[in-house]
C-alpha cells in the first residue's frame, strides 16, 4: 500500500511531465482501436448488405463465381436459358422463382460522356428490376423502368452526380451502347457501401448486357412456408440434375463475406503494422521520460532506500507509475480510436464509399486489446529505468553520484550494438548478393531488423561523433550559444541517442521506400525506352477489358498505321515429355506485336511465333521442360473443346521486365480453337502512327475514343507519368501512415527538452544571472533540439538508403536494374527534420525563458 501511495503521489506531482508520454500511448492505442473498429464496421455493413440481398436459394451458371461476379473475359455474364426458370418454378417447396440478369462488366456515362462509375473501386452494376431487388430498395422518386428507353438509378449515385428525372445516360457493354432516360430513383434500405446500380426492365437488360432474349444470370428462389433453405437447395439441385450451381442465402452471403474479409484483412494488418511502428517509437519516449524522472528523483530514491525500502519496492514504485500512465493513456486511446474510426468512415464517404455510423461496431475485444497493448508496452518500456532506479545504492543516491554500473553497461552496449549492426550489415550484403529473390528477401528482412536494433543500441555511442560534426557545421556560427547547445546535446548521450532513435525509425522507412519507389520508376522508364516501340497504348485504369467497338474506333482514327490487339487467357500445356502444366496463361496478339514490343529472343524470331499453329516460350520454361525450337506442345485454351498442337518457333529471354515470362501466340491461332462467343476481350490495344503523323494520330485517337471514357489513350510520356503517379500515390499513402510514428517521435523530442529544462533549472538560473538573455536561452534550447532532430534524421536517412539500395538489388533479379536515389526527397526530409526540431523546441524554450531567475537559482 505504501508503494502504491508513493507511486500515486509521484505520478500526480509529475502529471505535466507525463502528459506527452500519455499522448504517445493515446495515439498508438487510438490507431489500433480505430483500425479494429473501422474494419469491423465495414464487415458489419457488408454482412448486412449480403444477408438482405440474397434470396432463399440462388441458381446460377456453373461458370459463375460463388459471389455472383460476372466480369467474364468475353465481356458477357454467364447465363442460363429461360427454360431453367420454368423447371425451378415447378419444384415442390418453391413459393416463387424469378429470373434476374445483371452484369458488372459495364460502364455508365452521363449526357456529357462523363463516367458515373464509383471512384472508390466499388462495382458498377446494371441489372433488371425484380421482386428480389424491391425487397431491399425503395423507389423514392419517379417510377421503375417500363420500357427500353427508361432506367432507374440508385439514389446515392444520383446525388453524387446530380442526376435528375429525364436525364439521358448511356450504358456501354460488349454488346454496344444503350441509351435511356432516368425514370426514377431507388434508395437502399440497408447501407450501400458505394456501388453504383442501374435498373432496366428485364427484356432490355437481357438485350443490353447479353445480346440475347430469354436468358438469366440468376434465378432467385423463395421457399414455401415450412421449407428450409437447405431442403429447397437439395430439391432444386435434384430437379436440375446438378447442371447448375445452387446456393442457399447463407452460402452466397458467406462467399461474398469471404471476399470482403480478404480485402479488409490486407487493410487491417497494414494499418496495424504502422500502429506497431508508432508503438515502437513511443517506447523510446517512455524510456526517456522515466529515465529522466528517475534521474531527477535520485536523492528521493536514496532517502527511500535509507529508511528501509528495498530495491524491489523502488522498482515496483516506478513500474506502478508506468501502469498508471499506461492505463490513463490507453483508456483515452480507446475512446479516441472510436472517434478515429468515425473520421475514417467520413473520409471514405468523401471518397465514394458510404458507411453509416448506425453500423458502428465496437467488439468487446477492441477495448481489451487497446488496454492490454497500451499497458504492457508502457510497463515494459519503463522496466529498464525502474531496474536502474532499484540498483542505485542509498549513499550514492544521497550524494547524487551515478551508478557504478554505468561504465560497464556502456561497454556491454557498445559490444552488443557493434555485433548487431555488423550482423545486420552482413545480412544486407548477403541479400544484395543473392541469386534468388526469395532467398534474398529473407536476408533483407533479417538485415533490416538487426541493423535497426543495432543502430538503436549503438545510438548513444554514435551521438558523440555525429553531434560534434553537425555542431561544427551548423551550431558554431551561433557562437557561445551554439557551443552550449552542443554540450547540452552531448551531456547525456544515452538520452540523445534514444530521442534521435525515435525519429530515426520513421525516417529510415521513408528513405527506404523513397529509394525503392524511385528505382522502380527509373527502371520501368528505362525498360519502356528500350523495349516499347509502339506510339500509343489504350487501356482501362480500372482494369476493364476493351470492347470490340472501341477497337474498331481506334482503327478508324486518322494517321494510324496499325492497331495491335492483345489478349490474355488461361491455358493448359502438355509437353513432349508427357508433363502437364496447369494454372498458367498465354498471350495472344496480332503479328504486329513483334514490332510494338522489342522482346529479346535467345533462339528463333518472335515474328514466327505468330504464324498459324505456332507459339513462343520463355527461356526458363524451355529449360525446365526440355523444349527446343520445333518442339510440339499440346495447348488447351480456356473455352476450347479440344487441344491445339502448337510448334515452338521462338524462345524469349526470361530476364524481361515487360511481359516477363510470357508465352505468345497469334489471335488467329486462338480463334481457330476457341469459339467466338468465348474469346476473351482485349486487355490492351497498341497503336502505331504513320511516319511523321504522331501528333495528329494522338489527337485523332483521343477523339475516336471519346465515346468510351473508360479507356485512356497514352503515349510513352503519358505512360511514364502515369506509372510515376501510381507509385507516388502509394508512397504518399504510406508516408501518411508513417506520419503517426513521426508525430510520436516529435513528442519525444518535446518531452526530452521539457524534462531537460526542468532538470537544468538551477543551471539555467545561473546562466541568466551571469548575463544570458532570454533570447539567447531560447535559441540555445532550439539549437539543441535541431541538432538532436538532425542526428536522428542523419541516422534514419542513411540506414533507410542502405535498406533501399539492398532492396533494389533484389528487384534487379526481376529486371528492375536501375538504382535511383531521390536526392531532392532525401535532402527535403533532412531539412524538414531541422524544422521539426525547431517546432519541438517552441514550448520548452518558451517555458525556460519565462523562468524567474532567483527561484531557478534556489532550486535544488
Amino acid at each position: 500500500m505504501t508503494v502504491l501511495k508513493t507511486s500515486m503521489r509521484n505520478f500526480f506531482s509529475h502529471k505535466g511531465r507525463m502528459a506527452l508520454s500519455a499522448v504517445a500511448v493515446l495515439l498508438s492505442v487510438a490507431f489500433v482501436c480505430g483500425t479494429l473498429v473501422f474494419t469491423d464496421t465495414m464487415t458489419t455493413t457488408f454482412d448486412k448488405l449480403f444477408a438482405a440481398t440474397s434470396s432463399d436459394v440462388t441458381v446460377s451458371s456453373k461458370d459463375s463465381s460463388d459471389t455472383g461476379e460476372t466480369t467474364a473475359d468475353n465481356g458477357k455474364p454467364p447465363v442460363m436459358p429461360a427454360s431453367v426458370l420454368e423447371r425451378v418454378g415447378e419444384v415442390d417447396g418453391v413459393k416463387s422463382a424469378e429470373g434476374a440478369v445483371f452484369s458488372t462488366s459495364v460502364t455508365v456515362i452521363d449526357a456529357d460522356k462523363d463516367s458515373l462509375s464509383p471512384t472508390s473501386g466499388a462495382p458498377t452494376i446494371v441489372g433488371n428490376w425484380n421482386r428480389n431487388e424491391a425487397r431491399t430498395m425503395t423507389v423514392t422518386d419517379g417510377a421503375a423502368p417500363r420500357g427500353p428507353d427508361q432506367v432507374m438509378v440508385d439514389a446515392d449515385t444520383a446525388d453524387k452526380h446530380d442526376l435528375k428525372l429525364g436525364d439521358e445516360i448511356g450504358i456501354i457493354t460488349v454488346v454496344g451502347t444503350h441509351k435511356a432516360k432516368v425514370s426514377g430513383f431507388a434508395a437502399f434500405e440497408v447501407t450501400n457501401p458505394g456501388a453504383a446500380i442501374f435498373y432496366l426492365d428485364t427484356k432490355t437488360a437481357q438485350q443490353t448486357l447479353v445480346g440475347e432474349p430469354d436468358v438469366y444470370t440468376n434465378i432467385n428462389v423463395t421457399a414455401a412456408s415450412g421449407v428450409s433453405d437447405a431442403q429447397l437447395k437439395k430439391d432444386v439441385s435434384a430437379a436440375l440434375d446438378g447442371a447448375y450451381k445452387v446456393q442457399t442465402a447463407q452460402e452466397v452471403a458467406d462467399a461474398n463475406a469471404e471476399d470482403v474479409q480478404e480485402f479488409m484483412g490486407v487493410i487491417k494488418y497494414a494499418m496495424l503494422g504502422f500502429a506497431g511502428i508508432a508503438f515502437l517509437v513511443g517506447v523510446f519516449l517512455i524510456i526517456n521520460t522515466f529515465s529522466m524522472l528517475v534521474a531527477q528523483r535520485t536523492r528521493e530514491i536514496g532517502l527511500m532506500r535509507a529508511i528501509g525500502s528495498s530495491r524491489r519496492q523502488v522498482n515496483r514504485s516506478v513500474l506502478v507509475e508506468a501502469l498508471l500512465l499506461g492505463l490513463f493513456g490507453s483508456v483515452l486511446g480507446v475512446g479516441a480510436g472510436v472517434g478515429l474510426a468515425i473520421g475514417l468512415m467520413k473520409l471514405m464517404g468523401a471518397a465514394g464509399m458510404n458507411l453509416s455510423t448506425d453500423d458502428l461496431t465496437v467488439a468487446w475485444t477492441t477495448p481489451v486489446v487497446g488496454l492490454v497493448l497500451g499497458v504492457v508496452v508502457t510497463v515494459l518500456a519503463a522496466y529498464l529505468p525502474a531496474r536502474r532506479a532499484g540498483k542505485v545504492s542509498p549513499m550514492a543516491a544521497l550524494r547524487d553520484a551515478g551508478s557504478p554500473a554505468d561504465a560497464r553497461a556502456g561497454v556491454v552496449r557498445a559490444v552488443l550494438g557493434l555485433l548487431l549492426t555488423g550482423g545486420g550489415g552482413a545480412a544486407l550484403f548477403l541479400a544484395a548478393d543473392a541469386s534468388k529473390a526469395g532467398e534474398g528477401a529473407l536476408w533483407l528482412g533479417a538485415g533490416v531488423v538487426l541493423s535497426l536494433i543495432g543502430f538503436v543500441v549503438i545510438g548513444p555511442l554514435l551521438a558523440g561523433g555525429v553531434v560534434r560534426v553537425l555542431s561544427a557545421v551548423l551550431l558554431r556560427i551561433f557562437g557561445p550559444v551554439g557551443r552550449m547547445a552542443e554540450r547540452n546535446a552531448l551531456r547525456n548521450p544515452r538520452r540523445t541517442g534514444a530521442t534521435g532513435a525515435a525519429l530515426m525509425i520513421g525516417l529510415a522507412l521513408v528513405a527506404c521506400l523513397s529509394v525503392v519507389g524511385s528505382s522502380m520508376v527509373a527502371s520501368a522508364t528505362e525498360e519502356l525506352d528500350k523495349s516499347v516501340g509502339t506510339d500509343f497504348i489504350v487501356q482501362s485504369d480500372s482494369g476493364q477489358l476493351i470492347t470490340p467497338q472501341a477497337v474498331e474506333a481506334a482503327k478508324a482514327a486518322d494517321g494510324v498505321e496499325h492497331v495491335t490487339r492483345y489478349k490474355m487467357l488461361d491455358a493448359e500445356y502438355r509437353t513432349a515429355d508427357g508433363k502437364v502444366i496447369k494454372d498458367t496463361d498465354i498471350t495472344a496478339a496480332d503479328p504486329t506485336y513483334a514490332q510494338d514490343l522489342r522482346v529479346e529472343t535467345v533462339e528463333g524470331n518472335l515474328a514466327d511465333a505468330y504464324r498459324p499453329d505456332s507459339m513462343s516460350v520463355h527461356e526458363d520454361f524451355a529449360e525446365e521442360h526440355g523444349i527446343t525450337l520445333g518442339s510440339k506442345i499440346a495447348v488447351t485454351f480456356e473455352g476450347a473443346s479440344a487441344p491445339a498442337e502448337l510448334t515452338v518457333r521462338a524462345i524469349t529471354s526470361s530476364d524481361a521486365v515487360i511481359d516477363a515470362g510470357s508465352k505468345y501466340t497469334a489471335i488467329d491461332t486462338l480463334a481457330k480453337y476457341v469459339p467466338a462467343d468465348k474469346l476473351p476481350l482485349d486487355a490492351l490495344v497498341f497503336v502505331m502512327a504513320k511516319e511523321g503523323q504522331q501528333e495528329a494520330a494522338y489527337a485523332s485517337l483521343k477523339t475516336a475514343l471519346d465515346d468510351y471514357p473508360q479507356y485512356t489513350v497514352r503515349d510513352q510520356t503519358d505512360y511514364k507519368e502515369a506509372l510515376k503517379d501510381q507509385i507516388g500515390q502509394l508512397l504518399n499513402m504510406i508516408y501518411g501512415l508513417l506520419a503517426l510514428a513521426i508525430i510520436v517521435a516529435v513528442l519525444g523530442v518535446v518531452n526530452t527538452l521539457a524534462l531537460s529544462v526542468v532538470e537544468r533549472t538551477r543551471e539555467i538560473g545561473l546562466m541568466r544571472a551571469i548575463g544570458l538573455s532570454r533570447r539567447q536561452l531560447r535559441r540555445m534550447i532550439r539549437l539543441e533540439s535541431v541538432v538532436i532532430a538532425l542526428f536522428g534524421a542523419l541516422l534514419g536517412l542513411g540506414l533507410g538508403m542502405g535498406w533501399g539500395a539492398t532492396a533494389q538489388q533484389l528487384l534487379a533479379l526481376e529486371g528492375l536494374n536501375v538504382l535511383d536515389i531521390p536526392w531532392p526527397t532525401i535532402i527535403g526530409v533532412f531539412i524538414g527534420s531541422a524544422f521539426v526540431g525547431l517546432f519541438a523546441a517552441l514550448v520548452p524554450a518558451f517555458r525556460a525563458g519565462r523562468m524567474n531567475v532567483l527561484n531557478a537559482i534556489a532550486t535544488e
